[in-house]
């Protein structure tokens, strides 16, 4: 039986799932609500895979495989939708795996995101960071908060990706959208010429290195809105993250640069939430002037302490707050609050109480 790749990017689609994996020895697999489900087709073969792969690339990106035995690339299959892939090798044999990109991009309201992203969205200079593990939704965040700029102001947008993800429409903003190693050499790069290129907001697809860290300080510093990724679990230690990556001589000027620029970090995880779907739970740390004195003074462990502290009016929130709403509304299990809570000891002690 021949299997065609449009027929499993459709089949991707009408089970709203979010990844397809293409393995030798393995049936085509999606991932529905955060769990990989096999398709009733067979097991395929080296070849087969990798006749399936190619069929999608270039002459340029097939060299690049083949030397690199790695490689991002993002596609648009019409009337289907918008993909991301990575192909990678097994064993010596080719595989890869494909996340579905919305062609819509969502609003805010949308995702149910907290009503303080649209007032984060208004600063005019500063870093937004958004973190979280692989899959729990940082792009299709930072698209809506991008979407939400572009609804209601006249900006110059600039993305640096690798890949370019979402795709935006000009509305009131602009949009530059660069790809690494289509319109650029790396982050680091983008970014040092990005301040030359008249942007108002930079998006920043991913933190990766100590160069585009400071580079992204740098321009939050002078004047713009950038927004970052990073693979954190929680708000605070995003912070430790970032001033980690820098020698110790250089740590206590990052520590000032952090605390002048940081806005906000918001660590994301995405739940499957009882009777199907998942749902987006957000720990957000808004940097009030207690919160940059921490920071200034290398006492980053005390930040958790001082987000539990009024939380309606500062609108911070942790992830032990969101995950005992949740499960008071009953959206989410208790099994499944223990397994994403940051803080799970926490947590049992307000379980024990319901």
């Amino acid at each position: 039986m021949q299997i065609e790749l449009t027929s499993l990017f459709k089949t991707v689609v009408a089970h709203k799932a979010s990844d397809l994996h293409l393995v030798a020895g393995s049936e085509p697999q999606i991932r529905i609500d955060g769990r990989l489900v096999p398709l009733n087709l067979p097991k395929l073969e080296p070849k087969e895979v990798q006749e399936l792969l190619y069929s999608l690339l270039t002459e340029k990106q097939k060299k690049i495989y083949e030397e690199e035995f790695e490689l991002d690339f993002s596609f648009t299959v019409p009337n289907v939708g918008r993909f991301r892939a990575n192909y990678y090798r097994t064993l010596g044999a080719p595989a890869g795996a494909f996340r579905i990109i919305p062609m819509e991009i969502p609003t805010l309201d949308d995702l149910g995101a907290p009503q303080v992203f649209k007032k984060l969205v208004k600063r005019e200079k500063g870093l937004i960071l958004i973190t979280g593990p692989t899959g729990s939704g940082k792009s299709t965040t930072l698209a809506a908060m991008l979407n939400e700029i572009n609804e209601t102001e006249r900006k110059h947008i600039i993305t640096i990706e690798d890949p370019v993800e979402f795709l935006h429409k000009n509305k009131l903003s602009l949009f530059s959208h660069r790809e690494l190693g289509l319109d650029t050499k790396s982050y680091a790069n983008a970014l040092k010429y990005a301040l030359r290129e008249d942007p108002d907001v930079i998006l920043i697809g991913e933190m990766r290195d100590r160069e585009t860290i400071h580079a992204a300080l740098t321009a939050a510093e002078t004047g713009h809105l950038v927004f970052g990724t990073l693979h954190t679990n929680s708000a605070p230690s995003t912070i430790n993250r970032i001033i980690d990556v820098f020698p110790g001589d250089m740590q206590p000027q990052i520590r000032a640069q952090l605390a002048g620029s940081l806005v906000a970090a918001i660590a994301q995880s995405l739940l499957p939430k009882i009777g199907g779907g998942r749902i987006a739970v957000h720990e957000i740390l808004i940097n009030t002037p207690a919160i940059a004195n921490l920071i200034r003074e290398n006492k980053v462990h005390q930040i958790y302490s001082q987000m539990q502290l009024n939380q309606q009016e500062t609108e911070m929130q942790t992830q032990t707050k969101v995950l005992q709403k949740l499960l008071m509304q009953h959206v989410i299990d208790k099994e499944t609050a223990l397994q994403y809570a940051n803080r799970p000891e926490e947590l049992l002690n307000y379980i024990k109480h319901l």
